[in-house]
């Protein structure tokens, strides 16, 4: 007999009270080791409208709800009795008579039986009536149309009446598949239906279905399933996720997509996959940044905790002590420069060459961009290089006293004994290079778009030429620490291997449709490949973003601070709360605005989480992998984002340019850690993004 466990049940179960969830998995353990049990209690439910529903008595008040053939028992829900029954008399699990999907479908009675909730916009009067009805977005398309995209057929007429208002209220009552279609089209987009299923095929087997049921089929996978029922991701995927998880690829690969689309979860997902696949391969899944490194661990854990054999073969750490480490196995600690080293060489340097008129910042930039990062150890090497992203130009002569000058940094490094990053991660690619032993079979990366130059060829000296060695997952929209380089040039030509999701799960509508305004439709990197951001849908509505504009700090404290009480009185717990600045000078905005509210703030924990019973405060740099149900960005005045410390130290016609992108990036980023409610604010005069987030 399979069995198999629904989504329904994972979210279900999550609701109960922690003994109640004890009860209710003892019971769910005992049915899959033996369902004929005569301990297990089974009563059929007479008044539901799918004859396979049964209820199991857990104890006196709780039950489960399972799906009952000859052939197979599905977990479907729990809940306490008369609740669980008026559930289950109201869902159906069938075969969609199109696509061939098994779908749980809720029952369609009478209309009046869709309830139309719009979001509560606090302080916001309503809307005036319209003189003239909203249009109904898919009254021109045929019943068999809709079918197509999963709609079930009794659901037909409802979406048909669906104007911009209730859309989101009707869609609330479909199956995932059919969400998701109705949205694209909503939203002007020509989704292709998917082809339907032969009669003979499976119907638990059909892609979509698999991201509401799955086969279980031992022990450690249902205890996973029940260990973190709040964490759907761990068990059920999209049907495009679990697609690039699982395929094979020919060389390095890229899966991009905006906040909140899930990289991260497919990065997770395909170490996992490749480690089970591969019984003796080692696994190395990192990302930019210890903190997010530590998230990453934490999510494995959910993930394959109960499969230590799967666990142990994938090493979790951060890019910076995976090259630090195998460094100092290979050739001994090193001894990193600091920047302010650097600058004291530099300095140094700078005046001890004569003939140029060079500043400062112009020096660090063209070091730490083109010579440290290309690894540049001649002369020769520097005078040909084709200096990408650099646009001022640079005569023979000029280059020469450039070289001088960075020639006299190398040595100063060598007298103290110290080494860049750069050097690094250049000399262990070179060792590997040269048939140095590889300690990791594969690499998945998160957070890719922020990888360095001298890291990128490291990685691909790494895995070398192997098939499936690289995976990255990245958005080049978030983007917020590494000038852009060409990876091709480095070997990692991702060209036709780089694939964008599209679906939102964590940022609702109002918000994504805001944040996107500030970044380009389509974003493309050095070597052409481009990200485009239209075609994205979120998969659920909100308030739309709270902007605002205060004539005084003082006046945008209090603000914040009323906010935040009015968040907390809505329902959301103090760690369900971030609010963030561009920089440390502003924190103090912040804690003020806290103090206001009457409630404690926390820097993220290492593990890059919230402090329970605190709202946590942090600059944008440090929101990555950070979600929220309620985020405040605060301080987003002129000067302050962008900062006007780094425009006035432009000293690259390039550099301009990166300024204004990647500090459009780090508002987006911070703005896309909202899940329900954003609010976002400066004082007069305010940031110039604030008319784009708005207007655009």
């Amino acid at each position: 007999m399979e069995f198999r466990i629904a989504d329904t049940f994972t979210e279900s179960l999550s609701r109960l009270t922690a003994q109640e969830q004890k009860a209710a998995k003892t019971t769910a353990f005992d049915l899959q080791l033996n369902p004929a049990s005569p301990g297990l209690s089974f009563h059929k439910l007479d008044r539901a409208k799918d004859a396979n529903f049964w209820s199991v008595r857990v104890n006196a008040d709780v039950r489960l709800i399972v799906h009952r053939t000859a052939s197979s028992l599905l977990l479907v829900y729990v809940d306490h009795h008369d609740d669980a029954y008026k559930w289950a008399e109201r869902r159906k699990i069938e075969r969609h008579p199109t696509t061939g999907a098994m779908q749980l479908v809720e029952v369609r009675e009478r209309i009046q039986e869709v309830e139309i909730v719009r979001p509560k916009e606090a302080a916001e009067p309503a809307p005036a009536p319209s003189s003239s009805a909203k249009p109904k977005l898919f009254d021109n398309l045929r019943k068999f149309e809709l079918m197509a995209f999963g709609v079930p057929e009794e659901w037909v007429n409802d979406v048909r009446t669906a104007t911009e208002d209730t859309l989101f209220d009707i869609i609330a009552h479909l199956p995932q598949e059919a969400q998701e279609a109705l949205l694209k089209l909503a939203v002007g987009e020509k989704p292709e239906p998917p082809p339907p299923a032969p009669a003979e095929a499976d119907p638990f087997a059909h892609p979509d279905a698999q991201r509401r049921f799955r086969v279980l089929t031992n022990v450690e996978e249902l205890e996973r399933a029940l260990d973190y029922p709040w964490d759907k991701w761990a068990v059920f995927l999209h049907p495009s996720q679990a697609a690039l998880v699982e395929r094979s690829y020919s060389g390095p690969t890229r899966v991009s997509g905006s906040a909140g689309t899930g990289k991260t979860i497919v990065a997770l997902h395909r170490a996992v996959h490749l480690a089970r696949s591969n019984p003796h391969a080692q696994v190395l899944l990192t990302t930019f940044s210890r903190a997010l490194a530590n998230a990453l661990r934490v999510r494995l854990v959910t993930l394959a905790g109960n499969e230590s054999t799967i666990a142990s073969r994938v090493m979790v750490k951060s890019l910076s002590a995976v090259g630090y480490d195998l460094y100092s196995h290979r050739f001994g600690k090193p001894n990193i420069a600091p920047p302010e080293l650097i600058r004291e060489l530099l300095t140094k340097a700078a005046v001890e060459v004569d003939g140029h008129k060079f500043s400062l910042h112009f020096l660090f930039g063209e070091w730490s961009d083109v010579v440290d990062a290309w690894q540049l150890k001649s002369w020769e090497a520097y005078r040909d290089v084709s200096r990408l992203g650099r646009k001022t130009r640079i005569g023979g002569k000029q280059r020469e006293i450039l070289w001088a000058i960075f020639e006299r940094l190398r040595a100063g490094l060598s007298e103290k004994g110290a080494v860049t990053w750069a050097d690094v991660f250049g000399r262990l690619a070179g060792d590997l290079a040269m048939g140095g032993r590889t300690p990791f079979d594969y690499a998945v990366v998160d957070e890719a778009q922020d990888l360095g130059v001298a890291e990128a060829r490291f990685l691909g000296a790494l895995a070398g030429d192997k098939s499936d060695g690289l995976f990255f997952a990245g958005d080049l929209g978030q983007r917020i620490f590494q000038q852009p380089f060409s990876w091709k040039a480095l070997g990692l030509d991702v060209r036709g291997r780089s694939f964008t999701l599209r679906i939102n799960y964590r940022t609702s509508h109002q918000i994504r449709i805001h944040a996107d305004r500030l970044l380009p439709a389509t974003v493309s990197d050095v070597d052409g490949n481009a990200e485009g951001r239209r075609g994205t849908v979120s998969m659920f509505d909100g308030p739309v973003p709270k902007v605002a504009v205060f004539s005084s700090q003082e006046k945008e404290q209090a603000a914040v601070g009323q906010w935040i009480k009015e968040q907390l009185r809505h329902g959301c717990r103090p760690h369900e709360i971030g609010v963030f600045v561009r920089s440390d000078p502003q924190l103090s905005r912040v804690r003020r605005a806290l103090d206001l509210a009457g409630i404690a703030g926390s820097e993220p924990s290492e593990e890059g989480g919230s402090v329970e019973g605190a709202v946590t405060i942090s600059t944008m740099h440090f929101a990555k992998g950070l979600e929220f149900r309620a985020v405040a960005v605060m301080g987003c005045d002129d000067e302050v984002i962008p900062l006007q410390e780094r425009i006035e130290s432009v000293a690259d016609d390039a550099d301009l340019e990166e300024v204004y992108d990647t500090e459009r990036h780090l508002l987006y980023v911070a703005c896309t850690r909202a899940r329900d409610h954003l609010m976002v604010t400066g004082v007069e005069p305010a940031s110039e993004f604030l008319d784009d987030f708005l207007n655009r």
